[in-house]
């Protein structure tokens, strides 16, 4: 999806006089600017077709806006993703004078609640709207400094010009003329009030009234407008107003029923959501805002900053209750700690695997950890109960029932993780249709699964008789001297 912005936004007038006159010129010159983006985005060889709308609508608050629906072509017939092809699009389109171009993949789960122009966005509202108008342009020149964003904008347009008449009330007042008789007469001539109805025996038309088109082409027109005196004369408006042209807001959006301005953002390559919540945080606070201003990060920036607020507090929970529920297990509170030690090596393992295949840590990489969880502490749980059950029931040592629960437990724990392996490999190398949000999934079970498997079956052994020694001496339990013989016995 791709918004297109008409960058001259002055040459449109907001004023009453030819409002509907204007709008047209407006379509006109973002149909000619558009079409030159069409043709552009046509020209790559991964796009099969591109739809374009113009004009004001529930996604465009004014009509020098307009957005493409680009459809590429099927995933087996390119080679690219789309945020290849938007990497590739994005010089072309800025070589195009007259016109921004933002470029965005479209999400299937999407948390933001407004339009922008980039995926990201963080908002600022103030109650004084100028010192909100003064305030965001030097703030956005220095977010476009800086190199962990790209493409900042914002959708502030108080840039249009507009026709301002200043009344004369005492001139006005001396003709007998009030102010409601000026703005119905400006509405009777540029509003196109409707003003009777025909009825014939078929049909009915309704009579609108106004000005001829020859006359809402420039603010200058007002002054042919007279006004009825209150002795039956005709006076010119201009007698009794001056107009002045000034510039003012297209467009004034609010937030809590205060004037908001939304600043949309990307990231650069490479830089993650978090390095560039950071830097914004940094211009923010360099900036010296007035209190007044409040800024926050909206749609899927807040639901980041929400989330990383309390997963610290989650992942302790996650672990108190993983250690609770073996303990209780195992009636044990060393041996717990044992199990939960084989998880830092699937993280390792797929935070590696991840770099090898330079794939971003999104949050499918994150339930691929969850996953791992679940499949590499079931190796030490199978060989952890095999070496408790043999302690307690046969009388062996820790080192010769850990030892018997390695070579009895290796063939299942190679079972279970090769079929997990195996079942996320599809995930890790698939290239068809979304092949892009499973494959963080699929190369972080291999690559957890992997260097956890080489690891832990080496050092879950070792951290078992450690923790067995250290709940010993703790206990002040005597403890001899264990070895183990080729043949597998234990001799004190």
């Amino acid at each position: 999806m791709a918004v297109v912005e008409d960058q001259e936004e002055g040459w449109r007038r907001r004023d009453r006089c030819g409002e509907a006159r204007q709008d047209a010129l407006v379509d006109r010159r973002m149909t000619e600017l558009q079409q030159q983006v069409v043709q552009v985005i046509h020209g790559d060889p991964d796009v099969a077709s591109v739809a374009s709308f113009i004009g004001a609508d529930g996604n465009n608050p004014t009509t020098n806006s307009g957005r493409l629906s680009i459809t590429l072509k099927p995933r087996e017939d390119r080679k690219a993703n789309a945020a290849a092809i938007i990497a590739r699009l994005q010089p072309r389109l800025e070589q195009l004078a007259g016109i921004n171009v933002y470029l965005q993949a479209v999400q299937d789960l999407q948390i933001e609640t407004r339009a922008s122009r980039t995926p990201y966005q963080y908002t600022l509202e103030d109650p004084d709207s100028a010192e909100l108008s003064r305030l965001v342009p030097p703030l956005i020149d220095r977010l476009r400094k800086l190199p962990e964003l790209r493409d900042v904008s914002s959708d502030m347009q108080n840039e249009g010009l507009r026709t301002s008449l200043d009344i004369d009330r005492a001139t006005a007042s001396r003709f007998g003329i009030t102010p409601q008789m000026i703005d119905d007469t400006l509405y009777d001539a540029f509003g196109q009030r409707q003003v009777s109805t025909i009825f014939t025996q078929l049909n009915q038309y309704r009579v609108v009234l106004g000005v001829k088109p020859d006359f809402q082409d420039n603010p200058s027109d007002l002054d042919a407008i007279y006004l009825r005196a209150a002795n039956g004369g005709q006076v010119p408006l201009s007698a009794i107003a001056r107009s002045s042209e000034t510039t003012g807001p297209l467009v004034i959006s609010r937030q809590g029923q205060f004037p908001v301005v939304t600043l949309s953002f990307n990231l650069a390559p490479g830089v993650s959501l978090g390095q560039a919540s950071k830097a914004i945080e940094g211009v923010m606070a360099q900036m010296n805002l007035p209190q007044s201003i409040r800024g926050g990060f909206q749609g899927t920036a807040a639901a980041f900053h929400s989330s990383l607020s309390n997963e610290p507090l989650l992942i302790l929970a996650a672990l108190v209750t993983v250690y609770i529920v073996l303990g209780v297990l195992y009636e044990s509170y060393i041996h717990p700690i044992t199990i939960i030690s084989t998880l830092p090596s699937a993280g390792v393992g797929a935070i590696l695997a991840l770099l090898l295949c330079r794939t971003e840590f999104t949050v499918i990489s994150l339930i691929g950890l969850i996953l791992l969880i679940g499949i590499v502490k079931k190796n030490a749980i199978m060989m952890i109960d095999f070496a408790l059950e043999a302690e307690r029931k046969e009388g062996k040592g820790p080192a010769e029932a850990i030892y018997q629960a390695c070579l009895i437990r290796f063939r299942p724990i190679m079972m279970t993780t090769m079929a997990a392996l195996l079942g996320a490999l599809p995930l890790a190398l698939g290239r068809g249709v979304g092949s892009e949000l499973r494959r963080p999934l699929g190369i972080s079970i291999v690559g957890g699964l992997i260097l956890s498997q080489v690891l832990t079956l080496y050092t879950t052994p070792v951290i078992y008789i450690w923790f067995d020694r250290l709940s010993r001496r703790v206990r002040g339990v005597p403890q001899g001297e264990q070895t183990v013989k080729d043949d597998g016995n234990a001799e004190t």
